[in-house]
């Protein structure tokens, strides 16, 4: 298997996995204040994955140098989760993950600046298919409101953590300075928990631990794990064996993943013209998805990738 196709099944792995904090997280969202459950996210994430560099061997005396970088990452991804769970209180889960599609479009012209990848006309094409279909669930295949741009309040918060979601892949491969996925997703974690600890320090030590719903818990388990952890690693992994673009094209897979984990937990699932706008972020990621060449961070990439 070439190195393209393992960060393809990363992937596609990644983007089942973060489906599933936006159904859980709606339903954890009003019961939590949004910058605490990412502390605890990033807390629980941090000690997997450094108990993991230190059973590999990979923790030593020099192994954070600059620093400055984990702090960066970590900063930007947590204020990414933090305006999701924020969005989430008002958004559907269907809705902010249709949202979250919108990112590829931000992350081709991140990844431009930051890396000269050069974003091609079928990739240009496949990102406007899906940002069609994305403003098709975001205004419930409604024209009128979307005439009106009548988008809710957690769409547009949410929409703010996206953009910075779709910086931090191109800042991955630009800040990596050989280190393995795992042990510079470790790096971001610590970087994210400095910056949340000045972020949440009141709701920190005003928080009830013990009266919190079991929901919470449950979400803030699996976001620690699946969606943070082994995501944090999937995603960097992909980074830096994929072009950004490509990277967040699976991103059109999650509104699919959202639907089924919508049907999974007994909920309704979207009906109608709006299953429309899910079926072009499918078709979106096809077109993405082709071999073709396109510009890295050296300006080559095989056609595998």
């Amino acid at each position: 298997m070439t190195e393209g196709l393992r960060g393809h099944g990363a992937m596609l792995l990644f983007s089942m996995l973060v489906a599933g904090s936006f159904s859980l997280g709606a339903l954890a969202s009003p019961l939590i204040a949004p910058e605490l459950v990412t502390f605890l996210r990033f807390s629980i994430a941090a000690f997997i994955l450094g108990s993991i560099c230190a059973l590999r061997g990979e923790l030593n005396a020099g192994v954070f140098t600059a620093v400055w970088r984990y702090v960066l990452l970590g900063g930007v991804f947590a204020t990414y989760f933090v305006l999701m769970f924020e969005g989430l209180k008002t958004a559907t889960p269907v809705s902010a993950a249709a949202v979250f599609t919108l990112t590829p479009i931000v992350a081709a012209f991140a990844s431009f600046v930051l890396l000269r990848q050069i974003t091609t006309w079928r990739i240009a094409g496949g990102l406007s298919i899906g940002a069609v279909g994305a403003l098709w669930v975001i205004f419930r295949a409604d024209w009128s409101a979307f005439m009106l741009f009548e988008v809710g309040k957690g769409e547009i918060i949410y929409f703010w953590g996206c953009v910075c979601h779709a910086i931090y892949i191109p800042l991955v491969r630009l800040l990596n300075r050989g280190e393995s996925a795992i042990l510079f997703s470790f790096g971001t974690t610590i970087g994210g928990i400095l910056v949340l600890l000045v972020w949440s320090w009141p709701e920190i030590w005003k928080t009830d631990y013990a009266a919190l719903p079991n929901i919470v818990w449950l979400t803030v388990l699996y976001v620690s794990v699946f969606a943070t952890a082994a995501t944090f690693v999937l995603g960097q992994f992909a980074s830096l064996r994929l072009p950004g673009a490509k990277v967040m094209a699976y991103t059109y897979l999650i509104p699919s993943w959202v639907t089924l984990w919508e049907i999974a937990l007994g909920h309704d699932a979207p009906r109608g013209l709006i299953l429309v706008g899910v079926g072009l972020t499918v078709l979106a990621l096809v077109v993405l998805l082709k071999h073709e060449e396109t510009g890295g961070r050296d300006g080559r990439l095989s056609k595998a990738d």
